[in-house]
């Protein structure tokens, strides 16, 4: 028995502590795994649409979702939308990346937007400071 909750601790600081990134170029979102996983201490997953973000999040809750903006299937605003619909997930902090932001939907939301092309550092900084507000 003590085995049993020892392993669904751990399974619930691992869900804790994840990073959902939404991306459909390879590259990008190669790139963004390699960097969150080595400069921070969070799990990183790789999505690449809508679709697949939220059938992880009906299993999973991140303490952060980065997204671009122009995806398959729904883009990174409706996601954003889908996902703040379910009470679970309403305080989940999300950055949204675009190389053409859609400046008025951003502000409209409780949305980071992050410009493509952006500087690594930037990205970092901006995800430490949610993860520190969120915690």
């Amino acid at each position: 028995m003590q085995k049993l909750q020892e392993s669904l601790q751990m399974d619930e600081n691992i869900m804790s502590k994840t990073i959902l990134v939404v991306e459909d170029d390879d590259s990008i979102g190669s790139l963004l795994v390699d960097a969150l996983s080595q400069e921070t201490a969070y799990t990183t997953i790789l999505v690449t649409d809508g679709l697949q973000a939220l059938r992880v999040m009906c299993t999973l809750k991140p303490c952060l979702v980065i997204t671009d903006y122009l995806l398959p299937y729904m883009d990174g605003i409706e996601l954003f939308d889908r996902v703040h619909a379910m009470a679970a997930m309403a305080n989940v902090p999300t950055i949204l990346m675009s190389a053409d932001m859609p400046e008025k939907e951003v502000g409209k939301r409780d949305l980071i937007g992050l410009a493509k092309p952006f500087e690594l550092d930037e990205l970092l900084d901006t995800v430490e400071d949610l993860l520190e507000r969120s915690a």
